[in-house]
Order: structure tokens, then C-alpha cells, then sequence
């Protein structure tokens, strides 16, 4: 089937393609060069200019990288048009992996390291061979690997590198063994009970240890922050949380529940005969080639301990201030605040709101040679390799209160306090704002106005707050639609309501994620920050005197230009961002 010059762009949406087919017409035969160069399909069916493979074809010249690779990084084509230039050029058919489903006996064709290793993923079973997809024509080894394993025909249909990838992760999942590992400690207990069974594994083979290691790196690949390992009345329940939701993972049996609780207890240095009690802990663990720092938090309940593991990848890239979702005239007044000489910036939310990572963000914007900027965490959440960064550790009596004295006597420019905890903590950081430095800080509350109020109940004087904070983020995370399944469909009732009574624009049609392979089905993927900027002026400043009420700041700060989250979450509706249900669910309302 040729594309038709004219006809729907290589790039268009997958039922608009010439190219995607059903894994049915996948070619059995060889693939074919057609002796076509991949530049000349592409500028053929207007999907490049001549100049523009030129350009291409000059930068290949300094470096080992294909003529597709590098047109997709200038921003020529996407990867489903390359993919679709290629089919043409080895007569070759493209299959839509966002939504087609591998059958999972043809999954059982090839083990996951096979796969893997060749990027090869099957489909279905057909008749006359198995039907299978890469991301690339391939070559003789992989022909060979192929004909190896599975002694039988293959078709071949291409896919973009990205969307094999992804489904290579969601069909050949770390925990797909996990059963071998139950029934091996199933045996193992009754050998304990006196049944004589053959049980020769050692420590790190443990039937436990493996399904622990495979929880973790299943969770790594899902891009999990958390795991939630919960006894149950007859089950262990596992789940992740992922863009800010918690999804089961699977169950383990409940006798498993003490194991694997000791399990963890051990690597974390906690002790394992202390049962009634919550404790904390930590450890590192490597998975898909990334050291990744686990902070453990254990709590007795009824039916047991149940644990949870913060998983932070301490090596993961700093936010840009452009990058963080802000509005642009949001971003700007932000960015003129944080440079001031002196003062305090609050970015204020509930936990896994993006704190943090909007004050590295700010940090990285302000940081530089002429500055001491130092910081006091617990846990350090990114290692920023030009700034001094101490980590909380109470059993040496490093707290937020005694490193931020500490700090002080260090001659600092610039301090960050990871999360103003108690009084104490607040009241030095307040201190330090007045005489002369800038701190940066986070605080647990519903919204920008909230954090002033948290002040007061800590019992810090209006006088002092007035004096040192300069302005307050209050910010929140919400699900991305995802952009592989958008479709329109229809809000409740309810849902129109508060979008017309928040000031939203009149839409046509309002988009949605249906659910794909590459969301896990759930029609989001990955979030987006929405932010409020409270800028502390004269008249806030004189509110805050008179211990205004939260209303009242609210109102004055609305009436001097602030745009409230709810606003601000609107805006994302009307761009097709994300949902109004997700900004009922996730936004504080009043």
C-alpha cells in the first residue's frame, strides 16, 4: 500500500494513516531494499525539504548517527514518519502499538531476554508463523536469534522505537516470574514445618529476596515514587503509586507478609524484632542501570506491619524554571522574587506536590560562582553537584533546627531548608531571612494564603512574617492527559457546572485520554504542575498585621492580579492539558 501524495501525513493520527495495518498483513517474506534512499521517500511525500535532508546528511558527517535519527532530534518528522519511510523503503507494513495488544501466548513465543535483546516483540499467532513487531529493519544476527528460538515462520511489521519500548516494558514485566518464586516459598515454610523438602537456595536467591528485587525493579520500570506493600486479611497487597495514583501491582500470599517485611527491615538497617512501633529506615538499590536511594517507613496495623518505600533516583536531572508548567507571567514575577537579596520563599503544598523540585528549579535559576548557597534536606532529593548540601541525620543530632545554626555560621548567601517542620526550625529560617540572606523553604499547606495562616498557628508574630516573606508558591500535581488515546467525550453534569463557575472559556469539545497500552489503560500519563503566586505587597503585608482571616487575603491578593490554582487548573482544561475531573479530585477547592 503506497502513501498517496495528498492523502493523510505520515504523522497523522493512527486511524488517518496509510501505513498502519492490522498485525494480519504482516509480510512473510524477506524484507527488500528498493533501492530508494530514505531522504529522497521523505522529501517524495513532503514530509522534508531537499534543504532540509541536506542539513542531515551535512551533520552525519560529525558523528555515527542515521539520517532518521537526526531529523526526528532537529524536529523535522517524528518517529512514526521515519518509521513509516522505512516500511516503504524495505516494503515493509507499520503496526499501531498504541492500540493493539500482544496476544499473550504469542508473548510465551519468546523469552523476555530474547526480546529484549533483539527489540523483537511478538503479536499473535498466526497460521502459517508467528507475527511479530521492531522497531527497525533487521538485520541477519537478529533473522538468525529469530529463526534460533523459535523454529517456525515470522512476519515482520515495523513500530516507532518509542511505542516497542513501551510495550516491550508493559508485556515483559520484572514481576511476570513472581509466581516460581511464591511456590518456592511456599516449600520453603513447609520444610520449616517439618516437611522434608529439598531446599538448597542461598541468601541472595532467597525466594523472597528475588521477589522483593523484582517488586522493586518492576516498580522503577512503571516510573513508581512509591510502594505500598499492605497486609491484608488474606492477601500481601502491592501498590504503586504513579503520577500521583496508586495502582495494584499484585498479591502476594499473606504468609509471605513477615518475610518480606524482615526482609526489608534488614537491608534498612531497622530492627526486625521491633514490631509495635513505626520506624524509618533507608537503602540503595540498583535497577535498569540506576542506583536508586529507598526511604522505608514501617507502621504496625491490624494485620500486620505495613511498609512503604519512597523511591528516589538522586542522579535525575534538575528541573529548568521555564520547564516547571508555570504560566509565563507567573514564571517571570517568580523569577524576578527569587533574586532578590534577602528574604524567605515558601512553596507550600501537601506532600509529593512538587515542592521541592520547584525550589531546585529556583535554585538552579540563581545559583552561581559568587554565591555560598547551602542547603539542609531530609532526604536529599537531587544531588546538585555546585551547592554545599547537608542531609538531616537525628541520631547525630543533625536536625533542621541544629544545621540550619550551623549553617549560619558558614557565611551563606543563599539557604534552603528542605521543610520547616516545627517552631524552632521556622523561627531561625525567619531570622535568617532578616538579616540578610535569601531562603528558600517548603511548607505543608492547602494553598498560598494557607502557608501564612501555618505561620501564625506555629506561633511565629505577624510582625516578623510580614518582614521576612517576600512571596508564596502554593502549587499542586495533576495526571496529564495522555496524548497517545485523546478523544473527545462528554463531563457530567457537575463537571460543567464548576468549569463554568471557574471562569472556564466555552469549548467545542472537551478531550480526554480513553485509556491505551502506553497509559496502562488508565487515559494519563505523567503530570503537570499548577501553580499560585502570592506576592507579599504593602496591603497583604498590612492584612497580615491584623491578622486577617484567610478570605480576606485571598480577596485582596485575587483583586492585585493573583490567579488561584483553581484558575490556574481551568486553564489546563481549556487546553486540553488534563480533566476536570482530575481537577476536582487533586485541586483544593473553596
Amino acid at each position: 500500500m503506497k502513501i498517496r501524495r495528498g492523502a493523510a501525513r505520515i504523522d497523522a493520527p493512527a486511524d488517518e494513516l496509510s501505513r498502519d495495518v492490522a498485525p494480519e498483513q504482516a509480510e512473510f517474506a524477506p524484507p527488500q531494499h528498493s533501492g530508494r534512499l530514505l531522504g529522497d521517500i521523505l522529501v517524495e511525500y513532503d514530509e522534508a525539504t531537499p534543504e532540509q535532508v541536506a542539513a542531515a546528511l551535512d551533520a552525519q558527517q560529525n558523528r555515527p548517527a542515521r539520517i532518521g535519527e537526526i531529523l526526528v532530534e532537529q524536529g523535522v518528522v517524528n518517529e512514526r514518519t521515519i518509521t513509516a519511510a522505512l516500511a516503504e523503503q524495505y516494503g515493509l507494513k507499520v503496526v499501531d502499538l498504541r492500540k493493539f495488544t500482544p496476544e499473550p501466548d504469542a508473548i510465551e513465543q519468546l523469552t523476555a531476554d530474547v526480546a529484549r535483546s533483539t527489540r523483537v516483540l511478538p503479536l499473535r499467532v498466526a497460521e502459517n508463523g508467528l507475527i511479530v513487531a521492531l522497531d527497525d529493519v533487521p538485520t541477519v544476527a537478529v533473522l538468525g536469534t529469530l529463526q534460533q528460538h523459535l523454529g517456525r515462520n515470522f512476519g515482520i511489521l515495523l513500530a516507532p522505537p518509542s511505542e516497542l519500548s513501551r510495550t516491550l516494558e508493559s508485556n515483559y514485566r520484572a514481576i511476570a516470574g513472581v509466581d516460581e518464586f511464591v511456590t518456592a516459598f511456599s516449600r520453603f515454610e513447609e520444610s520449616r514445618a517439618g516437611v522434608v523438602v529439598d531446599d538448597t537456595t542461598d541468601e541472595e536467591n532467597a525466594p523472597v529476596v528475588r521477589v522483593l528485587n523484582m517488586l522493586l525493579t518492576q516498580a522503577v520500570v512503571d516510573r513508581a515514587s512509591d510502594v505500598h506493600i499492605e497486609p491484608q486479611g488474606n492477601a500481601l497487597r502491592v501498590r504503586f503509586r504513579v503520577d500521583g495514583a496508586l495502582h495494584e501491582a499484585l498479591q502476594l500470599p499473606a504468609n509471605m507478609t513477615q518475610s518480606l517485611v524482615s526482609r526489608i527491615k534488614i537491608m534498612s538497617d531497622m530492627n526486625i524484632v521491633e514490631r509495635r512501633r513505626a520506624q524509618d529506615g533507608q537503602f540503595e538499590f540498583t535497577a535498569e542501570g540506576r542506583t536508586l536511594d529507598v526511604r522505608v517507613a514501617t507502621v504496625p496495623m491490624f494485620w500486620g506491619e505495613k511498609v512503604v518505600l519512597r523511591l528516589l533516583d538522586r542522579k535525575r536531572s534538575v528541573f529548568e524554571l521555564p520547564d516547571l508548567g508555570m504560566p509565563p507571567e507567573t514564571s517571570q514575577v517568580f523569577s524576578k522574587l527569587i533574586r532578590s537579596p534577602f528574604g524567605m520563599v515558601i512553596c507550600a503544598g501537601p506532600t509529593g506536590s512538587g515542592k521541592t523540585t520547584t525550589l531546585y528549579a529556583a535554585l538552579n535559576e540563581i545559583n552561581h560562582y559568587e554565591s555560598n548557597v547551602t542547603t539542609i534536606e531530609d532526604p536529599i532529593e537531587y544531588v546538585f553537584p555546585s551547592i554545599n548540601q547537608i542531609q538531616i541525620n537525628e541520631s547525630a543530632d543533625m536536625t533542621f533546627a541544629t544545621g540550619l545554626k550551623a549553617i549560619l555560621r558558614q557565611d551563606p548567601d543563599i539557604i534552603l531548608v528542605g521543610e520547616m517542620r516545627d517552631v524552632e526550625t521556622t523561627r531561625i529560617a525567619v531570622q535568617s531571612a532578616l538579616t540578610g540572606h535569601l531562603v528558600l523553604s517548603s511548607l505543608h499547606a492547602t494553598d498560598a494564603v494557607a502557608a501564612l495562616q501555618r505561620f501564625l498557628d506555629m506561633g511565629i508574630e505577624s510582625f516578623l512574617i510580614a518582614s521576612s516573606v517576600i512571596a508564596v508558591v502554593g502549587q499542586r500535581l495533576v495526571r496529564r492527559n495522555c496524548t497517545q488515546c485523546l478523544v473527545p467525550y462528554e463531563p457530567s453534569a457537575e463537571e460543567i457546572a464548576f468549569y463554568e463557575e471557574s471562569g472556564g472559556r466555552p469549548k467545542d469539545a472537551f478531550l480526554h485520554g480513553e485509556g491505551c497500552n502506553f497509559c496502562a489503560k488508565t487515559g494519563y500519563q505523567d503530570r503537570v504542575g499548577v501553580f499560585e503566586l502570592l506576592k507579599i505587597t504593602d496591603s497583604i503585608k498590612e492584612l497580615i498585621l491584623q491578622n486577617a482571616p484567610h478570605e480576606k487575603i485571598l480577596a485582596v491578593a485575587v483583586s492585585e492580579g493573583m490567579r488561584t490554582m483553581q484558575q490556574e487548573a481551568i486553564r489546563l482544561v481549556e487546553r486540553d492539558l488534563t480533566t476536570i475531573g482530575e481537577i476536582l479530585r487533586r485541586i483544593y477547592v473553596t
